[in-house]
């Protein structure tokens, strides 16, 4: 007997919500990986699982909103190289973004909310 296989679900159905476990391992994995590149991983795991669980879908947008923050002061630094405060900028920023990356991702681990400090909060 030639068993079919179940149809494919509909367009637009909701994609079904993650469990606690992989929700923490994202949002550690989008803490971490915000380190080498910048907001992009942040950006893409808030759209790809927005709506699918709350702790991460938080995560997700401080981790952006940080991100973004650090991409400005990036930006500015770069622009302040004229006088010598903006190599100060450029020194720090990185140093920033371990550091609050790294206790970020330490209070996900733990299953805390965590919200960057120095962040200008765009996605609420």
């Amino acid at each position: 007997m030639s068993a079919t296989p179940p149809p494919p679900p509909a367009y637009g159905t909701p994609a079904p919500p993650l469990n606690p476990a992989d929700e923490k391992t994202w949002a550690i994995v989008t803490h971490l990986v915000g380190i080498f590149f910048s907001f992009l991983p942040s950006l893409i795991v808030y759209l790809v699982f927005k709506g699918r669980g709350p702790f991460l879908e938080a995560h997700a947008k401080s981790a952006l909103n940080f991100q973004l923050t650090m991409l400005i002061c990036y930006i500015a630094g770069t622009i302040l190289t004229a006088v010598f405060v903006g190599f100060l900028v450029l020194f720090a920023v990185p140093i920033l973004v371990l550091i609050f990356a790294i206790i970020a991702s330490v209070r996900a681990s733990a299953g805390e909310y965590y919200s960057y400090p120095l962040s200008i909060p765009f996605f609420k």
